[in-house]
């Protein structure tokens, strides 16, 4: 193997580590519930033991040998994956398409460049904000089109902040734009999207995601949501409070991913907010958090007002709340009101 190139993935993989370890010992239980999407924790700690056994195999010179023919596996291989262990020659023909539509897919995700206006939807009012919390933000949403043409949206969140967490938000923004245009379904972007990055030598974090896919005709909303913060979907009619909860785990902390969509209809009036948690974890001086309960009674309080008033409402809300304090961590909101 390239000295360069152990070098990379022995940095990357020991990076990963120090931050998962951190996150685990610095988690609330309550909130490593929700990255972990109801999957037990022995499933993290199977990928934190991948990661040991990678850097043990690199170390005694054993990683990326071909199981086959024992040549050296290729670096373009390794670097999307480095628990790859058998040369392209030895996969078989579909195979080897699919390895080298990944390759191709995933050097296109290290280039890229943003997006985005809100989309115009018929009976569907729509309006989002982002602002990071540094100069470079790890937070990221996009409005998208299914190959059917249904309307896809997403709200995601790298943990970590500046440079490094701007950079892994641009490589999954153009994922998401290059895949989300070939499928129909949320799930098997999200499941693409995860063996894109669980082995990646750059990807050294991970990174919640909540993805939506709305039918504007029947208003039938199916989203999956890998272990990002609840959503809110106030329902006006019957002023009921629903709760929109991770259906798997968070992106690059599970080496079995495993991730199941839902569905709920928008009818006239409910207002479906998406967020990251620079709002829900948002402190004042005293150091108590605004959490989601103070986000619903915002949102119920001026739910009548236009999607865009609504979130200027909220956003005077958090800051009056804390005070003007600066903020710890990047801050998104989207929301869409069903005419």
């Amino acid at each position: 193997m390239e000295i360069s190139l152990a070098r990379d993935i022995e940095r990357g993989l020991t990076e990963k580590r120090a931050q998962l370890d951190e996150w685990c010992e610095s988690c609330k239980p309550v909130d490593k519930e929700i990255r972990l999407g109801g999957t037990a924790e022995a499933e993290l700690q199977q990928h934190l033991h991948t990661i040991d056994v990678s850097l043990q195999e690199l170390d005694q010179g054993t990683l990326g040998v071909c199981e086959v023919c024992q040549g050296i596996v290729d670096s373009r291989l390794l670097r999307m994956d480095y628990t790859s262990c058998i040369c392209l020659d030895h996969y078989s023909e579909q195979e080897r398409r699919r390895l080298e539509d990944d390759l191709e897919l995933s050097q296109v995700v290290q280039r890229s460049l943003l997006p985005q206006k809100t989309p115009s939807i018929p009976g569907m009012d729509v309006s989002a904000f982002s602002r990071p919390a540094q100069i470079i933000g790890g937070d990221y949403y996009d409005f998208l089109h299914f190959k059917d043409g249904m309307h896809g949206f997403v709200v995601a969140d790298v943990s970590g902040h500046g440079i490094s967490a701007g950079m892994i938000m641009t490589s999954l923004q153009t994922a998401f734009q290059t895949l989300v245009p070939d499928y129909r379904s949320v799930v098997e972007v999200l499941e693409r999207i995860n063996r894109l990055y669980i082995h990646n030598i750059n990807f050294t974090t991970f990174v919640t995601i909540f993805f939506g896919r709305l039918d504007p005709v029947t208003r039938l909303l199916t989203y999956a949501s890998a272990g990002h913060n609840e959503a809110y979907l106030y329902r006006r009619k019957s002023r009921q409070d629903e709760w929109l909860g991770p259906t798997g785990a968070a992106i690059g902390l599970m080496e079995d991913f495993k991730i199941a969509s839902s569905e709920v209809k928008l009818d006239s009036g409910d207002i479906l907010m998406v967020y990251t948690d620079g709002i829900s974890e948002a402190e004042n001086a005293s150091g108590e958090m605004y959490g989601r309960e103070r986000l619903a009674r915002v949102i119920r309080k001026y739910g009548e007002l236009p999607a865009a008033e609504l979130m200027q409402n909220i956003l005077r809300d958090v800051n009056d709340f804390t005070g003007g304090i600066p903020l710890a961590d990047d801050l998104t909101l989207m929301a869409y009101k069903a005419a």
